[in-house]
Formats: C-alpha cells, sequence, structure tokens
C-alpha cells in the first residue's frame, strides 16, 4: 500500500568507497490524465524512431570499468585514437537531455505520438519492451543507424558479446518515440531540427510482447 514515488536503490558495486554516500534528488509532477503517454496506444505497424545519443549516458559505469581498467589496464590519461579523446574524454561525454525536443515534438504531433522511451540502464529491449501493451512485439534493425565507435571500442576493450552490449548500453539510441506511421517523417524532421539526429530503427508487430534487436 506504499506509494514510490522517487528515489531509486543504485547498484553500483566497486564504487562506493569506505566513508563515501549517495545523494538523490526527487522531483515529483503532475500530468493532465488525458495527455497521459503510456504505451497503451501503441498499434501494430507502428514506427519506431530512435533518437541520437551523445555516447555512453549515464548507465553502465560497472561494465565500462571492468573492460576498461580491469581487462584492458588503461588509464584516464591513456588516449584512444580511434576517438580522438583520452580515456577519461570518452568516459565523461556529459549526457544528452531530451525533455524539451521531446515536450515541443508532443505540442505539434501529440495526436500521434504513441510511446515514449528513455533508454537507460537495459538498453533499448528493456526501455523499450516495458511500455509495451499485451501483444505488441518490436522488431528493431541493427542497421538503421550507425553505432558510435565509442561502443565499438568498449566491446574491443573487454571481448563483449553483442547481446550484452545492447543490454547494458544505449548503443547510439538515447531515447525512442513509437508513432503513427504516417507521421514518421515528420518526428525524424522535427528532431533534425532540434540539432539531433533521428532515425526509422523499426516497426511494431503482432507477437509476444518484447523487443527483437535483427541479429542478436
Amino acid at each position: 500500500g506504499c506509494a514510490l514515488v522517487g528515489g531509486e536503490t543504485a547498484l553500483l558495486p566497486d564504487f562506493y568507497q569506505e566513508g563515501d554516500f549517495d545523494l538523490a534528488g526527487v522531483a515529483a509532477g503532475v500530468v493532465v490524465r488525458n495527455r497521459i503517454n503510456d504505451g497503451r496506444a501503441i498499434q501494430t505497424g507502428d514506427a519506431v524512431i530512435g533518437l541520437a545519443s551523445s555516447g555512453i549516458h549515464s548507465n553502465g559505469y560497472s561494465l565500462v570499468r571492468k573492460v576498461v581498467f580491469d581487462a584492458a589496464k588503461l588509464k584516464v590519461t591513456d588516449p584512444v585514437p580511434e576517438l580522438g579523446q583520452t580515456v577519461g574524454e570518452a568516459l565523461l561525454t556529459p549526457t544528452r537531455l531530451y525533455v524539451k525536443p521531446v515536450r515541443r515534438l508532443l505540442d505539434a504531433h501529440g495526436g500521434a505520438i504513441h510511446g515514449l522511451a528513455n533508454i537507460t540502464g537495459g538498453g533499448i529491449p528493456d526501455n523499450v519492451g516495458r511500455i509495451l501493451p499485451p501483444d505488441k512485439r518490436v522488431h528493431i534493425s541493427r542497421s538503421a543507424w550507425e553505432v558510435p565507435p565509442v561502443f565499438a571500442w568498449l566491446q574491443r576493450c573487454g571481448n563483449v558479446a553483442d547481446a550484452e552490449m545492447f543490454r547494458v548500453f544505449n548503443m547510439g539510441v538515447g531515447f525512442v518515440v513509437i508513432c503513427a506511421p504516417p507521421a514518421a517523417d515528420a518526428i525524424v524532421k522535427h528532431f533534425t531540427g532540434e540539432d539531433i539526429a533521428a532515425w526509422k530503427i523499426g516497426e511494431v508487430r503482432a507477437g509476444e510482447v518484447g523487443v527483437e534487436v535483427a541479429g542478436l
């Protein structure tokens, strides 16, 4: 009978040291009932639009530390030639935020937007999967966008399997919009105008609830 209204229990092994603590901030808000977008409007045939991430964002750093510092034995000051950055610069790239561009999208195309998913821990499969209504399955095409080189570098550092990479990281897609097919081109154009690359990366089909990434 208790409502969970904020905060989190973070899984951060090897991060906290003796005497460290975690400070979390929480904001609560109100949504107008007839404007709630919780995925229930998602339909078979809907288009799945992916928005470009700026890099790793803020999830998966337990695995990052393991592959970069433990497996590859790198230091934060070491250069990464294929990225044109040091290890520290690559890992500390700021997380892109989508709130304002998505709010403007809803103002312009609200009726066509059937689902929204921020791609955090769990990658595309978990975060898109949890907003799907019964009997709806999302099929994702891996060839629809170019995975940023930072992820290929991490994968090589730790010899990480493709499926694990997609389970832990955003792989270049930081946010997903599920929409009515006729609106897909306009939505891609909207985000291009917001200086955010966007691609049609998949579609909704009938089937068991979940997300299928081609080739995984």
